[in-house]
C-alpha cells in the first residue's frame, strides 16, 4: 500500500532512496537543508569503488595511531585538538581491527558490494543514466617490490570474494594501461570492473531529476528532531513540523545526531576529506590511479582532473585545512611529471564513519517506522543504489536480498 515517506538527506544515499521509493508507488518528499549534492555527495572522486573491501579499521592498525598525531598532513591524521574528543570512537575502532571482528567487516562489506554492482546496473538501465558512466577500471600503485608483495594478501583476498584483476610487474606493463607515471611505480593492480561516474555532482541531480518526474518533491527544510507519534513519524523543522508515515535518515555526517533525538547513540564521525580539481587537458587520466600508500586518488572529473583523498578525522566544526589538498597536489605532479597543477579548485567534504566501515541500514530499534542509511564513509556513491533497493525491501516488508544484522543501528 502506498505510504507518505518523508527522506532526510538530498545527497546521493537520500536522492537514490528518495527515486527507488517513487518508483514503488509511494508519496515522497525529500527535505535538505542546502539542496541536491550540495555537501559531500559533489566532490567526492567519482568513483564506484566496488573492490574496495578492505575496512580501514585492519588488524595492527593502531600502531600507526602515534604517527597520526605527529604528521598532521599525512595520509591519516588526527588534529591534536580534536584527540579526547575521538577517544571513544577510536576504541571502538581498535576493537574492530580485531582479526575476528576485521573479518567479519570483509565479509559483511563483500556482501554489500556484490548487492552494489547489481544495483548499480540497474540504477543505470532504469534512469537512463549510461551517458555519465566511465568504464575504465582502477590501477592500484606501488613503490617497489616490498611495497607490492605487502599488498598480495589484499588482492588474494579480494580474489576469494569474486573481484577480477590481475597483478602488473613493471613500468612497462602499467604504461600500457596509463601512460605518464613516473617510473618509481614499479607494480600495479589492475581491477577492470571498476566504474566511475563522469561527475558526482551531475549523477545526483540525473537521478533528481528522474525522482521529480517520478512525483517526488524536493524541500528546503533543517530538521532539528524526530519522534514516533503513534503510528507515524513528527519531524521538527526548523520552519514547523512534519508527520508522515515513515521517514528515513540519510543525512550523511548529520544523521547521528538526528537519531539521537529518538535516543539512539550511533558512534559515528566525520572523515573530513580534501581534493583539487584541475581543468580539461591537465592530464590525459585513463583509469582512476590509486596511490594508496599515500591517501589519495587520481580521476578524470568532466574531462578535468581531480587529485583528492587522505583522511582527517576532525569533525564538523574544525576550519578546513587546505594545506592537505596542497599536500596532495604536489605529490601528484611529482607521481604524473606531465600534470598542469594551475587554474585548480580546492574542496573539503565530510564523510561519515563508523568504526568497522561499513553503514548503519536497517530500522531504528526504538522507533520501528524510522529507517537509518548512513555512515558509508568514503563508499557512499558506491553503495548508493544498493542502500536504496534495501531500504525499499525494509518499507515493503519484504525479505531483503543481503542480511541487515551487520549493517543494524545497535551493533556497538
Amino acid at each position: 500500500m502506498p505510504q507518505d515517506i518523508v527522506v532526510i538527506g538530498a545527497g546521493v544515499v537520500g536522492i537514490s532512496i528518495a527515486a527507488g521509493l517513487a518508483r514503488q508507488g509511494h508519496k515522497v518528499r525529500v527535505l535538505d537543508r542546502t539542496g541536491v549534492a550540495a555537501e559531500t555527495s559533489q566532490g567526492n572522486a567519482g568513483a564506484f569503488a566496488f573492490t574496495d573491501v578492505m575496512p580501514l579499521a585492519a588488524p595492527g592498525i593502531m600502531r600507526k595511531a602515534p604517527k597520526w598525531l605527529l604528521d598532521p598532513l599525512g595520509p591519516l591524521s588526527i588534529p591534536p585538538r580534536y584527540a579526547l574528543r575521538i577517544a571513544p570512537w577510536m576504541l571502538r575502532f581498535w576493537r574492530a581491527s580485531w582479526q575476528d571482528r576485521h573479518d567479519a567487516s570483509v565479509a559483511a562489506q563483500s556482501a554489500l558490494m556484490d548487492l552494489s554492482r547489481a544495483a548499480l546496473e540497474r540504477q543505470i538501465a532504469a534512469t537512463d543514466g549510461e551517458a555519465l558512466i566511465q568504464r575504465d577500471g582502477q590501477l592500484q600503485l606501488y613503490e617497489g617490490e616490498a611495497q607490492f608483495r605487502d599488498s598480495l594478501p589484499g588482492w588474494e583476498l579480494r580474489g576469494r570474494y569474486g573481484i577480477r584483476y590481475e597483478l602488473l610487474r613493471s613500468p612497462e606493463e602499467i604504461a600500457e594501461i596509463q601512460p605518464g607515471l613516473d617510473r618509481r611505480f614499479t607494480h600495479a593492480g589492475f581491477t577492470p570492473d571498476w566504474i566511475n561516474t563522469t561527475d558526482p555532482k551531475a549523477w545526483t541531480e540525473h537521478l533528481a531529476r528522474g525522482f521529480v518526474a517520478a512525483g517526488g518533491e524536493i524541500l528546503s527544510s533543517t530538521v532539528r528532531s524526530i519522534a514516533q507519534d503513534g503510528e507515524r513519524v513528527e519531524l521538527v523543522c526548523e520552519d514547523g513540523s512534519i508527520t508522515a508515515d515513515k521517514v528515513v535518515v540519510a543525512a550523511g555526517a548529520w544523521s547521528h545526531h538526528l537519531a539521537r533525538t529518538l535516543g539512539d547513540r550511533i558512534p559515528l564521525e566525520t572523515e573530513r576529506g580534501y581534493n583539487t580539481t584541475l581543468p580539461a587537458g591537465a592530464f590525459d587520466v585513463r583509469t582512476h590511479l590509486t596511490f594508496g600508500a599515500h591517501g589519495f586518488v587520481v580521476s578524470r572529473i568532466n574531462g578535468g582532473v581531480r587529485v583528492g583523498g587522505a583522511v582527517e578525522l576532525g569533525g564538523l566544526k574544525l576550519p578546513p585545512n587546505y594545506k592537505r589538498a596542497d599536500v596532495l597536489l604536489q605529490k601528484a605532479a611529482r607521481f604524473l611529471p606531465g600534470l598542469e597543477t594551475s587554474g585548480g579548485t580546492r574542496w573539503m567534504g565530510f564523510r561519515p564513519s563508523i568504526p568497522d566501515t561499513l553503514p548503519v541500514i536497517g530500522t531504528s530499534p526504538r522507533a520501528e517506522n524510522v529507517i537509518y542509511a548512513f555512515g558509508h564513509g568514503h563508499l557512499g556513491l558506491t553503495q548508493s543504489a544498493a542502500t536504496a533497493e534495501l531500504v525499499g525491501d525494509v518499507v515493503a516488508g519484504r525479505n531483503c536480498s543481503i542480511p541487515l544484522q551487520p549493517y543494524r543501528a545497535d551493533r556497538f
